[in-house]
């Protein structure tokens, strides 16, 4: 029974290509620690005044609509704790993130820092 040589994969890359995508994927890494992150554009968007929707958020981002919501379900509410409001209008929904109306958590963030000054 003869064996057939295995050709490579299409998957496959030659050494050459795998090096210089790494150089490359450094070269992004550098260059977003320089400049606003899109993190730090979404989380802008909804602080506004106005507030953002979601298509907004796709356009400055590049992300589809899913990973927007996915953004405000996993980041905003869950790992940064923020309350995000949404509110239907004719245009569509408008998200921003709530303002604190009782400003409660600021005499005891003072007191903290008082103390640890003492």
């Amino acid at each position: 029974m003869a064996r057939f040589k295995a050709r490579p994969s299409p998957r496959t890359r030659p050494a050459k290509q795998l090096k210089s995508n790494t150089k490359k994927s450094a070269q992004t890494a550098s260059h977003s620690s320089g400049g606003i992150s899109k993190h730090d554009r979404v989380l802008g968007l909804l602080r506004s005044k106005g507030g953002t929707t979601i298509a907004a958020i796709s356009k400055v981002t590049g992300w589809q609509p899913h990973s927007v919501r996915g953004f405000f379900a996993g980041v905003v509410k869950k790992k940064l704790g923020l309350a995000l409001e949404s509110e239907k209008t004719r245009s569509g929904r408008i998200y921003r993130i709530a303002r604190a109306k009782t400003s409660a958590s600021s005499p005891s963030a003072l007191g903290t820092a008082e103390q640890a000054d003492a």
